[in-house]
């Protein structure tokens, strides 16, 4: 929908334009486009194209990676550098207006100018933890799970004797070639000789890797905003904090960004189609967030210190005629 003043407008060439935005993909593929490549990367790239010196006839979604930001003088970059292959396209920003053909929409990032933060840069650690468990855990099942120990040398009589320093070697270069890390998880030990394998600690198996794995999944989702109650982990989630997750996740998370988006869209757009339109968003759709809209509809209407219209306009209604007494 687009906005001016209190008016809501349903029909509009921008809403034309962000329903069918090229031949490609459609408005929702585009949208989708567009948080996704924020989420993933902190950045997301929006391409118009038209006429010169026009209004935009198609817009695109450009991949974060083929983007590169050309470092301006001032707070504002000299444009942006597109890549594709061996062939490159130069897209300039006007440096007093800010007017360009790419809207750039990037998450907040304190130690760059030019780039947003991905939240995968943020969760990186528990990301690798949790792909190395998962590693291990698929070696223990395939290999078998052996625990870690100590090799012990005997001689012909079952005593403890000594090795040489080039056997030592061998033996300490096979242990490590050939049983250490998680791809060899688990694999059987062929001792020969003397030797004779001693337990010193747990096994892998007695480990709880599953606990680890969640522990990994929760710290990833909160680094995306995501309540981990909604992971499905057994134990995490009750009827009454699943509820309140989704609508955590909505208000906390889903809005934001879908807020910070349409503002950047209204800022780019403005420039092309004028500033007397403003997009916005619906969320009388969204069912999890009409449990909090009850609740505003209650306290409204049990309210005895507001007028009709007070009311109304509380609740996103227009006024009516004769409803400003009590």
């Amino acid at each position: 929908m687009i906005k001016t003043g209190k008016t809501l407008i349903k029909k509009h060439r921008i809403l034309d334009l962000l329903k069918n935005p090229n031949p490609s993909y459609s408005g929702k593929e585009l949208l989708e486009s567009i948080y996704t490549y924020r989420l993933i990367s902190g950045n997301a790239y929006i391409l118009a194209v038209g006429p010169k010196n026009d209004l935009p006839k198609e817009i695109f979604a450009l991949r974060p990676d083929r983007v590169m930001v050309i470092a301006g003088e001032s707070y504002l970059p000299a444009g942006y550098c597109y890549t594709i292959g061996s062939k490159s396209i130069d897209y300039k920003v006007d440096h007093i207006t800010g007017r360009s053909n790419i809207l750039h929409i990037k998450n907040f990032h304190p130690l760059s100018d030019w780039y947003g933060l991905s939240s995968i840069e943020a969760a990186a650690y528990s990301i690798d933890q949790h792909n190395q468990a998962g590693a291990w855990n698929q070696a223990l099942l395939q290999n078998g799970a052996r625990p870690s120990g100590a090799i012990i040398v005997k001689n012909a009589e079952g005593k403890p004797a000594n090795i040489s320093a080039d056997q030592f070697a061998r033996i300490k270069n096979m242990i490590d070639e050939t049983f250490s890390g998680a791809n060899n998880a688990g694999r059987p030990l062929l001792l020969e000789g003397g030797l004779e394998w001693k337990e010193m600690s747990l096994t892998p198996k007695g480990m709880d890797f599953i606990a680890s794995k969640h522990s990994s999944a929760r710290d990833i989702a909160l680094a995306f905003g995501m309540p981990p109650q909604l992971l499905g982990i057994l134990g995490d989630n009750t009827f009454s904090n699943l509820v309140e997750a989704r609508i955590a996740l909505w208000e906390q998370t889903v809005l934001p960004l879908v807020e910070s988006t349409v503002e950047r869209l209204n800022h780019w757009l403005g420039q092309f189609f004028g500033n007397e339109f403003l997009l916005t968003y619906d969320t009388d759709s969204v069912s999890a967030l009409a449990i909090r809209k009850e609740k505003i509809w209650d306290r409204v209407e049990s309210s005895n210190f507001m007028t009709v219209n007070e009311k109304r306009v509380a609740v996103g209604l227009a006024p009516i005629k004769g409803g400003d007494s009590l």
